[in-house]
């Protein structure tokens, strides 16, 4: 082995992999093992108490305790300080590839290069010559060639946009997403092979459908909450000075259930849609606000003072989805039925709440 390694890093590997899976039987249990997660994280950030990012690496204290930790890792941040990649949490990452259920001799397509280390799990189970994984991101790639290249593995790695996949390799008989997503984007559909598994995160959750003809996919979400830094593309600005200047209304939605039970669901009937919060001095949650691609912005507050503005009325959809759930709905009781005519998902039995999904440019 020519990357940085000792007994205590080999160790914490495996102390990860046995974690990861609490005791139980997974097939992904020996590439987790065997996979290094410091070679692709040669370097991540954390936020001190001031919020100023510190990067960590390789003899740094406490940075091999946080690599082989379940915690996601922000790995790359732009000239802003503001996240635009990382190391995804490695439970979900292993209930992702369990999912996928892949296996030597199948295809497989990753979409989100990132550091490598998904792509690299992948290649230790079915082999790196049958895994093609894409990014944007040409100095991503270029990085997570390297760390794979370290490692031995060399799947095929490419430059280009995910929504579009890579048709130079298809069939897939597995396509996983490891970046957000508002719907399945239908290239991916047609590379994909008769009765191929495609798992990728949609909004706060991740779905996981079977390909059942051309253009018609169906399966339901995972258990597992989860959220994928989303897959670049432009959007507006919040407009929260001039939300501040609209006529309020009130709403009887706590603010809370935005950020709690209703974070799901939002994301599917507002795609894209992102929330913050402000507190007091105590710490208490004050208000919360949330807008969307297309410049529409909400403020919610404790009091019931919901303020307004731009193309769409977003805090009206979450009095929808209050109305709509009582207590927090289960993530696997949503489903996703895909057909040539669009993309749409269902919650519980026929004729229950349901969201048709936006075209994936």
């Amino acid at each position: 082995m020519t990357w940085p390694d000792n007994g205590a890093s080999a160790a914490a590997r495996q102390q990860m992999a046995a974690a990861l899976t609490e005791g139980r039987v997974s097939e992904w249990t020996d590439a987790f093992a065997a996979i290094p997660r410091h070679v692709f994280v040669p370097r991540f950030y954390q936020q001190d108490t001031t919020g100023a990012w510190q990067s960590l690496t390789w003899g740094d204290p406490g940075y091999l305790e946080a690599v082989y930790s379940d915690e996601a890792l922000t790995t790359q941040l732009d000239d802003q300080g503001v996240p635009t990649s990382s190391s995804s949490q490695p439970s979900v990452m292993l209930r992702m590839l369990e999912a996928l259920d892949a296996e030597e001799g199948h295809q497989v397509l990753e979409l989100g290069t990132g550091t490598g280390y998904n792509a690299a799990l992948l290649s230790h189970r079915v082999g790196d010559k049958a895994v093609t994984s894409i990014d944007i991101d040409h100095g991503l790639m270029k990085a997570a060639g390297t760390h794979l290249d370290t490692v031995g593995l060399r799947p095929t790695l490419a430059r280009a946009d995910g929504a579009q996949g890579w048709p130079g390799r298809a069939p897939y008989d597995r396509i996983i997403a490891t970046v957000g997503l508002h719907s399945i984007p239908w290239p991916l559909l047609d590379q994909a092979a008769p009765e191929a598994v495609i798992v990728v995160p949609l909004g706060y959750g991740i779905v996981r459908v079977t390909v059942t003809g051309p253009g018609h996919a169906s399966g339901r979400f995972l258990p597992t909450p989860a959220y994928f830094m989303a897959r670049r593309s432009n959007g507006a600005a919040p407009r929260f000075d001039e939300t501040a200047r609209q006529q309020p209304t009130d709403t009887t939605v706590p603010p809370a259930d935005l950020l709690e039970r209703l974070k799901f669901p939002a994301s599917l009937a507002l795609p894209g849609y992102i929330s913050c919060s402000w507190k007091d001095s105590d710490g208490n949650l004050e208000s919360v606000g949330l807008w969307t691609p297309d410049g529409s912005t909400a403020t919610a507050h404790v009091s019931g003072a919901v303020r307004q503005c731009g193309p769409r009325r977003l805090w009206d959809t979450v009095e929808g989805l209050a109305e709509s759930f009582i207590g927090t709905p289960d993530l696997e009781d949503f489903h996703l039925t895909i057909t040539p005519a669009g993309q749409v998902v269902s919650y519980g039995e026929a004729g229950g709440p349901s969201w048709a999904l936006p075209a994936t440019p």
